[in-house]
């Protein structure tokens, strides 16, 4: 079997097994492959973008429909053309999501956590939850029902969290280190206590079971049409921003050596690199804007992964 048949065909199993969703393949689309060139598109583009994925033209125009309704877009209709530009809600939006994807903060960690203490008395359950699942996603720790914990960001990143939610004088946002017990047992401990680092473990062994075979054989055919280059920088993403966002993304001085997230994001980032100069061909290609072809990316896609070269695409 040529390398470019075994390639497909890994692909459609990869897609069985992923069991994937219309509207949240079109998020990863939309924050993966539109916002980097602006974030306008036609939606007859996006329909030619999914169908290679087995997504048909009502399940893409509900989604865009619903992700509209969502405010993560906004429509504008051009004669019978209607175009969508991401809002500024869902590119910052995205911007938090994809941060996390692509980029990753390696300097030294100075032992300082941040604290965001609801106020249990004044904050109403419903309140409490909108914080809670906010935080959450955002990579804080459960430190206990009132307290979170987060290693890396800074109080104003909290602080401006907290006010987009108009949630602000609910929390007191602080800086803090453990003090004692001084040995490091404790703070992996209290690491654990917040976080269930055991089952991201899980989830990442299965991510680098299911796409370390695509790797080697994407490696060593050297076969890959534009298409495929876009579908496999698709699924990839899909899949890593799902792990991603679940895992907290500690500092080294607080995982261990052997953490299974090093590995998938060396992983990723090697398909990464090696599929996107084709994926671009083909984006480029296949998505038609409001003010005619895409733009160029942006500086910031160009850094995703430590820097890509692009200029194969070009």
């Amino acid at each position: 079997m040529a390398g470019s048949d075994r390639l497909e065909g890994q692909i459609e199993d990869l897609m069985a097994q992923l069991k994937l969703r219309a509207p949240s393949l079109i998020v990863t689309v939309l924050g993966d492959s539109i916002a980097p060139h602006g974030g306008n598109f036609w939606i007859g583009s996006m329909i030619d973008l999914m169908a290679p994925f087995g997504l048909n033209e009502r399940l893409v125009r509900t989604s865009i429909f619903r992700l509209t309704k969502e405010n993560w877009l906004s429509a504008t209709q051009v004669g019978r053309r209607s175009f969508y530009n991401l809002t500024t809600r869902g590119l910052r939006r995205f911007e938090e999501a994809f941060h996390r994807v692509y980029e990753m903060d390696d300097s030294p960690w100075d032992g300082e956590w941040t604290l965001a203490m609801l106020d249990a008395g004044a904050t109403a359950p419903e309140d409490r939850e909108r914080i809670r699942r906010e935080l959450t996603w955002a990579g804080f720790g459960t430190a206990s029902n009132f307290v979170f914990a987060h290693a890396t960001m800074t109080p104003a990143d909290v602080r401006e969290k907290l006010a987009d939610m108009d949630l602000l004088d609910h929390a007191l946002i602080l800086r803090s280190r453990i003090e004692w017990p001084t040995d490091d047992e404790a703070t992996h401990a209290f690491v654990r206590r917040c976080w269930d680092l055991d089952q991201i473990a899980e989830q990442y062994a299965e991510f680098l079971e299911t796409f370390r075979p695509l790797w080697h054989l994407l490696r060593d055919s050297g076969e890959a049409t534009p298409e495929t280059c876009f579908m496999i920088r698709t699924l990839l993403i899909h899949e890593y921003r799902r792990l991603t966002l679940r895992d907290p993304q500690l500092p080294t001085e607080l995982i261990s050596t052997d953490w299974e997230g090093t590995a998938a994001r060396t992983l990723s980032r090697n398909i990464y690199r090696h599929v996107s100069p084709g994926a671009e061909r083909h984006i480029q290609g296949c998505v038609e804007t409001m003010d005619g072809p895409l733009p160029s990316v942006s500086a910031r896609f160009q850094a995703r992964f430590g820097g890509l070269d692009l200029t194969a695409a070009l």
